[in-house]
């Protein structure tokens, strides 16, 4: 009898101290979740009409994760962004999932299966096959390199517009905006229109 009571006070009390661990536990995942919280990024847009007026251009800003739309008035609209590596450098070679800088052309437009929209541009251009090469030259990528390709303007995955919230480059080179704004985009950016890419 002693034992069975014995064995029974164990028990409940492992299970109490299972109870407290669990509650302790969340109460720290709570906590834990709380300090990750970030603040949503939201495009901004001029009110005055509903559409640019031609002719149109976009400056990529990498260091403040932003791509804003100029037309012949002026500043026409900004939307958040993220890219390829974290370093924000130049791209040098194919597979550095660095995002090029430079000035560009819009080449074309599609949607896309997994990305929503894709904007490419006509990366590499002159200029920047002109660095690829010097690089070459200097000895800073190997012999063997190619410089890459099919670059382009795109949304995020599925549900997945937090990354850009959160400043998290995840491309391979490409740029990449919420679904709705890379639609909002792609619904009046001409084919042809420039596009320069900076730090």
């Amino acid at each position: 009898m002693k034992t069975t009571i014995l064995l029974t006070s164990i028990l409940l009390s492992a299970g109490g101290l299972m109870v407290n661990s669990t509650s302790t536990e969340s109460s720290v995942n709570h906590k834990t979740s709380a300090a990750r919280t970030y603040k949503a990024t939201v495009a901004t847009k001029r009110l005055s009409s509903s559409l640019p007026v031609s002719p149109m251009y976009i400056i990529v800003d990498k260091r403040k994760y932003e791509l804003s739309v100029y037309d012949a008035k002026g500043w026409f609209a900004t939307y958040p962004v993220v890219f390829g590596n974290n370093t924000l450098e130049d791209k040098k070679m194919e597979g550095d999932r660095n995002t090029p800088e430079g000035t560009f052309r819009i080449n074309g437009k599609r949607p896309h299966a997994k990305w929503d929209r894709f904007i490419s541009i006509d990366y590499p251009n002159e200029e920047s096959l002109a660095k690829f090469k010097r690089r070459k030259e200097r000895g800073e990528i190997p012999s063997w390199a190619s410089p890459g390709g099919e670059i382009g303007i795109h949304g995020t995955w599925p549900n997945e517009d937090f990354v850009v919230d959160k400043y998290k480059n995840w491309t391979l080179g490409c740029i990449s905006l919420k679904r709705r704004d890379v639609e909002d985009l792609y619904s009046y950016l001409p084919v042809g229109t420039t596009i320069t890419i900076r730090k």
